[in-house]
């Protein structure tokens, strides 16, 4: 069992900028590829960013491409999401979420992620 924590969300104005964490307790952190989602009110959850387990390949929805990065720590068992220049379009819960011990190593569906944490909440205004 993994459990995921992520910490980070808040309210900031358009153009500024917003670090998320994702604390992960449980098994082989390193073993599992990590991904961040969101979902804004009345829409889908959406793919935002991934990150493989060793942490060498990263990648993005095209519309945070150059604006979000995620990283790494498979030392502390975190994963981060560093995201600038926020519009009001990116207000949504996010979310953390993780593969399976040896699973997909580079998934973007919500279905080939197993463990999801609860959700912070980021708020961008205009």
């Amino acid at each position: 069992q993994v459990q995921l924590v992520e910490s980070g969300g808040g309210l900031v104005q358009a153009g500024g900028s917003l670090r998320l964490s994702c604390a992960a307790s449980g098994r082989a952190f390193s073993t599992r590829a990590m991904g961040w989602f969101r979902q804004a009110p009345g829409k889908e959850r959406e793919f935002v960013a991934g990150i493989t387990r060793n942490g060498g390949t990263t990648y993005y929805a095209d519309y945070v491409k150059g604006l979000f990065t995620i990283s790494r720590d498979n030392v502390k068992n975190t994963v981060s999401l560093q995201m600038s220049s926020l519009k009001p379009k990116d207000t949504a819960v996010y979310y953390c979420a993780a593969t399976k011990t040896w699973g997909w190593d580079t998934p973007r569906a919500g279905s080939e992620y197993d463990y999801w944490g609860q959700g912070t909440q980021v708020t961008v205004s205009s």
